[in-house]
């Protein structure tokens, strides 16, 4: 892990955090302003958890072991890194650096261990936190997905009071009770972010600049 933060100057691209606990709808969300917001790239994140059905290297996660992982973090290519379930998740430090310094807006998936050393790292960084409407709902959502047994599924909510609680550290909160108005909320997080003064004093340098040397006749 690096130990000195990562300089981030707001005339830049925009980093946008969403953190949720799993079920909560969290990538569907974002799918769904990938297609509706163009200009933000993912960041695809390493794990050491075997993939899930229908998910692709390299696409939805870069898989690898617990050695390969091990190796990595001890490099420093991880911008973040928590263990969730048993399981090893980070995001590429150097990657996202170049980026948001490139004026590239970038999305990182990640649960609020990971947001948290985001936030110390890139302060600028847009942090939002998905919630269910309610527990039995997130269950719900957990036994339809089918894709953890439901001993699982009870040790993933046992954990879930425990991050809800960490919902105060976010920039914004969404409630994912209808998913069509919880992507709206998202759109409107992704479009004000991207209209504060000093981002648009950079995305719009040439028009600012011609509006206030322009000669008036």
């Amino acid at each position: 892990m690096p130990n000195t933060a990562i300089s981030q100057s707001v005339a830049t691209g925009c980093l946008f955090v969403l953190a949720a606990p799993s079920g909560a709808g969290k990538t569907s969300l974002v799918n769904a302003l990938l297609d509706s917001e163009p200009g933000i790239r993912l960041s695809v994140s390493y794990t050491t958890r075997p993939p899930r059905p229908g998910e692709e290297d390299g696409i939805h996660y870069h898989f690898v072991d617990d050695a390969r992982f091990q190796e990595l973090r001890a490099a420093g290519e991880f911008l973040e890194d928590a263990q969730v379930y048993g399981h090893w998740y980070a995001t590429s430090a150097a990657w996202i650096k170049q980026q948001v310094d490139a004026g590239q807006d970038v999305l990182l998936e990640i649960d609020w261990q990971g947001a948290a050393q985001v936030r110390a790292l890139f302060p600028d960084s847009v942090q939002i936190f998905v919630l269910p409407p309610s527990l039995a709902t997130l269950r719900e959502r957990l036994e339809k997905r089918g894709q953890d047994t439901p001993e699982v599924i009870t040790r993933r909510l046992a954990s879930v009071q425990e991050e809800f609680r960490h919902y105060v550290d976010f920039d914004y909160v969404i409630i994912n009770q209808t998913f069509a108005h919880a992507v709206d909320d998202l759109a409107a997080v992704v479009r004000a972010a991207r209209l504060r003064a000093p981002r648009q004093r950079w995305r719009q340098a040439r028009l600012l600049r011609e509006l206030m040397t322009a000669s008036v006749t």
